[in-house]
């Protein structure tokens, strides 16, 4: 069984301990590497055009990726890298050693920068997003350039395992692959979490990331290989709902 998570926006900006764990290079270190490169000549207000974001978060970003090749710039492990809403479900800082051995071998994150990262990948903090496009991009939209390559490394990953992807990525990440083609060639599983109010179901953002980061905990920590145990997952009042082609159903009850 292989996991599909995003990345998230907000990275954390100070090194943290890696529990003794030795860091890999990201499978796309060196298309990193030239982006990061075509990024640092911009300016902030160029900056925060290109990355649609505020001044400060601009000037934060124009200083990570000019610090990008500094020899003092200790890379980070991916898992422990992101602290957005699903992360901060995941708590990957209270996972043990083999567990995070383990989301090693199990654990794709998808990133506009690094394409596909495992969780001990070392990598440095930065924010890009997947309309833009590079000199390094090939003239592509990041979306475009990555496609095939992402595509053909997902695949093949789950493949070699057992022929199921759990999918607790967003859709916007689909578009960083052949999603028909992914779909085609591997069994995919996606979790859904809503909120019911009477009759009424509504996906909440909020509570659909820590969904998913949670689930993804849940997933590594019970090292789960039947896809039936996925509906035993619950999670501050989600529970499993039903089943429905390719999709579980998870619903909490609006307070």
């Amino acid at each position: 069984m292989q996991l599909l998570l995003a990345c998230a926006k907000i990275m954390q900006c100070e090194v943290l301990p890696s529990k003794g764990l030795a860091l890999h290079t990201p499978h796309f270190q060196q298309e990193a590497e030239a982006f990061a490169h075509d990024l640092a000549q911009y300016d902030s207000s160029s900056l925060q055009e290109i990355l649609k974001c505020n001044r400060q978060i601009a000037q934060q970003n124009k200083l990570r990726y000019l610090r990008f090749f500094d020899s003092d710039n200790v890379p980070l492990p991916a898992i422990l890298a992101y602290h957005g809403q699903a992360y901060k479900h995941l708590k990957a800082e209270q996972l043990s050693e083999e567990t995070l051995h383990y989301a090693d071998q199990h654990l794709w994150i998808t990133s506009f920068l690094y394409g596909l990262l495992r969780p001990l990948d070392g990598i440095h903090p930065y924010r890009l997003e997947g309309h833009v496009e590079l000199p390094s991009s090939e003239g592509k939209r990041l979306f475009d350039f990555w496609k095939t390559r992402l595509t053909d490394l997902l695949i093949a990953s789950v493949k070699a395992d057992d022929g199921l992807l759990i999918h607790l990525s967003t859709e916007e990440f689909e578009h960083l692959f052949d999603w028909k083609r992914v779909t085609n060639e591997v069994r995919v599983i996606q979790p859904l979490f809503y909120v019911r109010k009477g009759n009424s179901f509504k996906v909440q953002a909020v509570w659909a990331k820590s969904c998913r980061g949670a689930m993804t905990r849940f997933l590594l920590t019970q090292q789960i290989k039947n896809p039936a145990e996925l509906s035993t997952f619950d999670y501050e009042g989600f529970h499993f709902l039903r089943e429905e082609p390719n999709q579980l159903i998870f619903v909490k009850q609006a307070e």
